[in-house]
């Protein structure tokens, strides 16, 4: 039996599991490292805590010294975890959009956290990271993990995720999946076993179809944690140094819907519960083996469990919200107008293309290269022809939906049309 005089020390050492169901037998070994059997649920315990050890090594977190993180929410209950059992105090910031399981698993360690919804770039005061750095600033004592640039995070993974997985497959691991966030469990994990195979070993990052870092258009997605979303207004694309592309031969993206079935699957085949990134990560590893042979040994790394998303990929509502699934549902197809579009412009480009005058259009930020329907952060609202003739732009023309005039349809999790009732009013 294995002990641990602490916590921290359980951090790590996390098994490899084989899929058996499914898989040709002339195709390779596929493993799957859960890395939710960490201490706090998820592989960003080994990061949190490795940051915390060389800010405490740094001197830059002192006895009865605050944590503080921005966070889609695995790093905040990493850093929860540690600092619960280190005597620190922790102030998590991040979006109420992420899943309620992880919401009450920080709160339950006793960290403060602070919900900041602002749709608006990084750089902008009222961001998440803009209150964080603000918070820091304010309180003595106070320390940013600042996960995306901090050295220690993929360092984490190049001292543990990487030897693990040498050691346990003796060396013969020709692959390594995973998906692209900080890019630090990649980039260290890489890192290791590029060096100690002699760069054989294929390093493969799973990324949602519309993240930047795979040539997306930087909208928004359903899973949460992979990828990297670019607000549609912001002037720059900052990419976190904890991130290495040279260390990634290749990039696969993956649809939200895809992502979704994939862990739906492996819990119902395999009787393996893993996370909305797992899905991203299993979909592409997956495309990854059907071209290898028995010879090749792939490993796919799952960050977390499916235990922190009951309410969402495996809530039958949830999924059916957000149009996931089949739908017979009748709706109309809406054209998109740019929110800094001219408003008499706009409308006489729509009549051109045969748009009645009161027809609902979609009013969406304007994104470079769209490569599907809009996320809805991306969707201001409704309008009209009508009501674009009436305003300088489509923004000032933009309605708020509502299910007595009109409200948008989703599927798989992207706004593709509109329900509207009948009449749509001509004027605001």
């Amino acid at each position: 039996m294995v002990r641990y005089e602490s916590v921290l020390e359980a951090v790590g050492g996390t098994p490899l599991i084989r899929l058996t169901r499914g898989l040709p037998a002339d195709g390779p070994r596929v493993y799957v490292k859960p890395e939710w059997l960490n201490p706090g649920g998820s592989v960003k315990d080994r990061a949190a805590v490795s940051m915390l050890r060389q800010a405490e090594q740094d001197g830059l977190l002192r006895p009865g010294g605050t944590v503080v993180e921005v966070t889609s929410g695995n790093t905040g209950i990493g850093l929860a975890v540690a600092a619960a059992h280190l005597g620190y105090q922790c102030v998590i910031f991040t979006s109420s959009n992420i899943s309620a399981e992880k919401r009450h698993q920080i709160s339950a360690y006793g960290a403060r956290l602070e919900l900041v919804d602002a749709f608006v770039p990084k750089d902008h005061p009222d961001s998440l990271r803009s209150h964080a750095e603000r918070f820091v600033a304010q309180t003595p004592g106070a320390w940013l993990a600042a996960q995306y640039d901090n050295p220690a995070n993929p360092r984490a993974h190049y001292e543990s995720t990487g030897p693990e997985i040498w050691a346990d497959t003796e060396g013969r691991v020709t692959h390594l999946v995973s998906t692209i966030g900080t890019g630090g469990t990649i980039s260290g994990t890489a890192r290791y076993l590029k060096e100690i195979s002699g760069g054989h070993v294929r390093v493969v990052g799973a990324d949602p179809l519309t993240s930047s870092y795979v040539g997306g258009d930087g909208s928004q997605k359903a899973i949460e944690g992979a990828g990297h979303f670019v607000h549609p207004e912001a002037t720059v694309d900052i990419w976190p140094t904890a991130l290495d592309l040279d260390l990634i031969d290749e990039i696969i993206p993956v649809a939200d819907e895809d992502a979704i079935a994939a862990v739906q699957k492996l819990a119902t085949t395999e009787g393996i519960l893993a996370g909305g990134s797992s899905g991203v990560a299993l979909a592409a590893g997956l495309r990854v083996a059907a071209t290898l042979g028995p010879d090749d040994l792939v490993v796919i790394l799952l960050p977390d469990s499916g235990r922190a998303y009951l309410s969402t990929y495996f809530n039958p509502k949830w999924l059916s919200d957000n149009g996931f699934g089949a739908s017979d549902e009748k709706y109309d197809e809406a054209d998109l107008v740019t929110a800094d579009e001219g408003g008499a412009i706009a409308a006489s480009r729509l009549m051109a293309d045969g748009i009645a005058d009161d027809a609902p259009v979609l009013v969406v930020y304007p994104r470079v290269g769209r490569v599907l329907a809009p996320h809805p952060s991306d969707v201001l609202g409704w309008t009209t022809p009508a009501l674009l003739r009436e305003h300088a732009t489509a923004r000032d023309a933009a309605q708020a939906f509502d299910p007595g005039t009109v409200s948008p349809v989703l599927r798989n999790g992207r706004v593709v049309g509109v329900l509207a009732a009948l009449p749509v009013p001509a004027t605001a």
